[in-house]
């Protein structure tokens, strides 16, 4: 299941206190701010999570699957994400410790 701005707002409201319009707002802010960074060309960077960057792809052939005649993709800019250590740590943090303990076998 994917966590959605629904869940993230009600996160807010229940941690932090906050009512659901205000947690709603912030949400919105947050991501507004994001989005018009990276239409600027500039990355996001969140320390502790990660990095988000804007690369421009070139044009590229291609087949269209239903015809299968070639045909030419566009160039366009896509967002990508990288994973910062803190985060890249916690996801695997259960790997290491399996990895540990068949070690220690």
């Amino acid at each position: 299941m994917a966590m959605t701005k629904a869940d993230i707002v009600e996160i807010i409201h229940q941690k932090v206190g906050f009512g659901r319009k205000e947690s709603t707002e912030i949400v919105e802010q947050v991501f507004e701010i994001i989005q018009e960074t990276l239409e600027s060309g500039e990355k996001v960077k969140i320390s502790g999570f990660g990095n988000f960057v804007v690369r421009q792809k070139r044009p590229r052939r291609g087949r269209n699957p239903k015809s299968g005649n070639e045909i030419v993709i566009s160039a366009r800019k896509v967002v990508t994400f990288k994973s910062g250590n803190v985060l890249r740590k916690a996801l695997n943090q259960d790997r290491e410790t399996q990895e540990a303990e068949s070690n220690d076998l």
